[in-house]
């Protein structure tokens, strides 16, 4: 299975006007990291971030710490087998959110990874875990 970037991706595509066109930066190796500020066209309740979005960027993250160790940056070779999210607190819409991604275990085809979402004040909002799988390998 070959993976194609053409930059639509909805999370962090340049080219997808209606994405949320996130933007990482890669600290360390094997981390990520992102800020955004939800608009309300992504609300679920008054207010509120809505699940699904929430869970499209914690996705996200995984995917791009999987690509900072792969030696770079970007999204990884990689696609997601397994994805279980914790909500915390409410993700305000109009709030800056800190997004950030790490690898806790790469097995060559199989990567764990973990992410999260905080506040400005480093408060947990969200996180998740999952696996990864590179198909090629």
């Amino acid at each position: 299975m070959n993976l194609n970037d053409d930059h639509f991706c909805f999370a962090c595509g340049d080219k997808n006007p209606n994405g949320l066109q996130l933007k990482f930066t890669y600290p360390q190796p094997g981390t990520c990291r992102a800020e955004f500020v939800p608009e309300q066209k992504y609300q679920g309740w008054s207010g509120i971030l809505h699940g699904g979005i929430i869970s499209t960027l914690l996705d996200e993250a995984m995917a791009h710490a999987v690509g900072g160790a792969e030696g770079g940056g970007g999204a990884s070779e990689a696609v997601t087998a397994e994805l279980t999210v914790r909500f915390k607190k409410p993700v305000r819409i109009g709030s800056k959110i800190v997004l950030s991604g790490k690898v806790d275990k790469d097995n060559g085809k199989i990567v764990e990874a973990s992410s999260e979402i905080t506040d400005e004040t480093g408060m947990v909002l969200a996180g998740a875990r999952g696996k990864l799988v590179r198909p090629a390998v």
